[in-house]
């Protein structure tokens, strides 16, 4: 659910075009004002706005914003203008070789929101995303990537619960074998629904008094290990998942700006109001307390109001 709020009254894209293009004159730039529109529009809108921004003074907007504006602020009003199955082949051409970033991307997607990304990329980019992915990362890392974005899997919420039971066996014999570890769990974490990869979790803890996710950490490693993590996490609460990759974003000394901006830019109109939610629920302090101690300034503000808080 998204948590951009937008006004009651239907603003006129033309009205928004040219406080837009009032706030670029003089020396400077009145960033507040761009703040204030552009995170308070929704897709459609924003759209409209780059549309009559081009025809009325013969530039884009973007190009315009980019010249305009400076640091993280910029990056993230940039990556919020791109339609959303636009944004998401662009993140992924820009974040290929930060194989965490990847991982998130790919691993917290649906069956069908992959299918439409491939498409997207494909559009967008020129290239297949598989093939990308094929050229750029490696190993067991790889190997799983490329079966997320080459095979089918079911959505609903059915499950058979003997291929459960089986599964999770196949798992535990696969943990005592190296040689059948990366093979066994690429292929169920890759073939299996959501709902099914959760009970088989749920079976796993009930026969062998361990978690899943904790064999995971143990007998995996690096980039690998966080795909089998993310693909689990999301199977049983993608706004959990994302809740705490906005903690790891913003725990200890120093931000990581590119992972915040990443994910409230692309989580704002999809389920926001969830990960708030989670949030509080895991830490104890809200959201927007967290992104106010870690940001400053114009960043600050258009960062909490696309969470609905400003």
């Amino acid at each position: 659910m998204s948590t951009v709020t937008v006004p009651a009254a239907k603003p006129s894209h033309r009205d928004d075009a040219k406080q837009i293009f009032d706030a670029f004159k003089g020396l400077g730039c009145d960033s507040g004002a761009i703040v204030e529109i552009l995170a308070h529009r929704d897709a459609e809108q924003r759209s409209l706005i780059e549309q009559e921004y081009e025809s009325a003074y013969g530039e884009e907007l973007r190009k315009r914003l980019s010249s305009e504006l400076g640091g993280h602020l910029k990056k993230a009003v940039l990556l919020w203008m791109h339609e959303p199955g636009e944004r998401e082949s662009f993140l992924l051409k820009e974040t290929l070789k930060d194989e965490r970033a990847v991982t998130e991307i790919i691993c917290s997607r649906t069956p069908s929101q992959i299918r439409k990304l491939k498409r997207a990329y494909h559009t967008n980019v020129g290239n297949n995303l598989e093939d990308d992915v094929e050229e750029v990362l490696s190993g067991d890392h790889k190997k799983l990537m490329v079966a997320l974005l080459t095979t089918s899997r079911y959505e609903g919420p059915e499950y058979d619960e003997v291929e459960v039971e089986k599964d999770a066996k196949a798992l535990h014999y696969a943990l005592e074998d190296s040689s059948l570890t990366a093979k066994t769990f690429i292929q169920v974490f890759s073939e299996r629904s959501r709902a099914h990869l959760c009970a088989v979790s749920d079976a796993y803890k009930t026969m062998y008094e361990k978690t899943l996710e904790k064999e995971i950490k143990d007998e995996t490693h690096k980039h690998f290990e966080y795909g089998l993590k993310t693909i689990l996490r999301c199977a049983e609460n993608t706004p959990r998942f994302y809740a705490k990759a906005l903690r790891k974003a913003m725990k200890g000394l120093g931000t990581d700006d590119p992972a915040l901006i990443r994910i409230v830019v692309t989580r704002a109109e999809v389920d926001m109001k969830y990960i708030k939610e989670e949030y509080l629920k895991k830490y104890g302090k809200t959201l927007k307390n967290a992104i106010h101690s870690d940001t400053s300034g114009h960043y600050r503000g258009f960062l909490l109001a696309l969470v609905g808080e400003k």
